[in-house]
């Protein structure tokens, strides 16, 4: 078996929210509702990824042009 076969066999131990058993069909969580709960928590703004300044003012709308222009 390869390093690759390998990797693809291993799960988390824990739950990323409830840190139960993870399950692999709902990797890396234990179980659906977990899964859905992250993703709430997701589209209701409780996590974010922190970018640019930037990346912020083009999600905001504005248009930024290239360097090159």
């Amino acid at each position: 078996m390869t390093d690759i076969d390998a990797s693809k066999k291993e799960l988390p131990q824990k739950c990323a929210l409830c840190e139960k058993k993870a399950v692999r069909a709902f990797r890396p969580f234990c179980s659906k509702r977990c899964k859905d709960i992250d993703l709430g928590n997701w589209f209701t703004g409780k996590y974010v990824i922190v970018g640019d300044e930037e990346h912020e003012k083009q999600v905001e709308g504005e248009v930024i042009p290239l360097k090159n222009e």
